[in-house]
């Protein structure tokens, strides 16, 4: 064999010594799975309108270990004694409640009840107003969102702003919610919900790479493409969980909801289907 042959030859292994490494390495890599997954109550509104107690003892049957209540709608009727005796009974956490705009306008009050249903988390659900919002009321809730998050702080509560793919429409050339989360302080624990954003026509990893240290809970959203107008069972997307889940620091600290929005056959079959999903995703 000459020399060029032999470097050639060299050159070769070397190579595929490269690619064989690179395709091993992965399999090395320690795998993990969540060790809890919650759900939005939302993805079992109607369930959960007509009967409350069956339902989240449905999501306990489910598999789910905590569920993310609907505060912004009063838990449909039901005193938070009487919510907070089912979920005991149930074996279920609500470590957290989406609420609308008055909430913070009697944050006390909010915050007790919080304290009766273990809620550590009060997440503002949407942007409240009009439909056509500009920057200002933006910063505006930003700032009372500061404002809230040291008062509740006092009570071991953190609140936080969810997002919607409206809050990334653009307004004079700038996108709100940038505005928002930039402006807010680390008080102010973030939820990013990745089905939102990606209606929005933005990739749930670029917002993890630029605000990930902000997010300390996350709704689980799958759509078919990015842009889409709605929603599909988790892994029957376009969002890479698995990514997504190994870019998240400390993700045993943090919350995950399962949340669908419309389903192709009952809404507690869709939810089963996501958790049996979800919770079996090794990242």
């Amino acid at each position: 064999m000459d020399r060029r042959a032999f470097l050639t030859s060299l050159g070769v292994a070397a190579a595929a010594s490269q690619l064989g490494c690179a395709s091993v390495a992965p399999s090395l890599a320690p795998r993990r799975r969540l060790r809890r997954v919650g759900i939005q109550l939302y993805t079992l509104r109607d369930d959960a309108r007509r009967d409350l107690e069956r339902t989240l003892g449905d999501i306990a049957a489910a598999g789910y270990n905590d569920v993310e209540m609907l505060g912004g709608m009063n838990n449909f009727g039901m005193a938070p004694e009487r919510v907070r005796a089912i979920l005991d009974r149930n074996g279920l956490r609500a470590p957290s409640t989406h609420v609308g705009g008055a909430a913070f306008d009697n944050l006390d009050r909010s915050l007790a009840d919080a304290a009766t249903l273990g809620h550590r988390y009060l997440i503002l659900a949407s942007l409240p107003g009009g439909q056509n919002p500009t920057l200002d009321d933006y910063r505006r809730w930003a700032d009372r969102l500061n404002e809230s998050a040291r008062r509740a702080q006092s009570q071991g509560v953190y609140v936080g702003f969810h997002n919607h793919a409206t809050d990334f429409k653009l307004i004079d050339g700038t996108v709100p919610y940038d505005v928002l989360i930039e402006r807010t302080d680390a008080l102010v624990r973030h939820q990013l919900d990745t089905g939102n954003l990606a209606m929005a026509g933005r990739d749930p990893l670029d917002y993890m790479k630029r605000f990930g240290s902000r997010y300390w809970s996350f709704h689980i959203k799958d759509v078919p493409r990015l842009g889409a107008t709605s929603d599909v069972e988790l892994g029957k997307g376009v969002i890479d969980f698995r990514r997504l889940l190994a870019s998240i620091d400390n993700i045993d600290d943090k919350h995950l909801f399962v949340e669908q929005e419309t389903y192709p056959g009952t809404p507690l079959e869709s939810a089963r289907r996501d958790y049996a999903y979800i919770s079996t995703l090794e990242f």
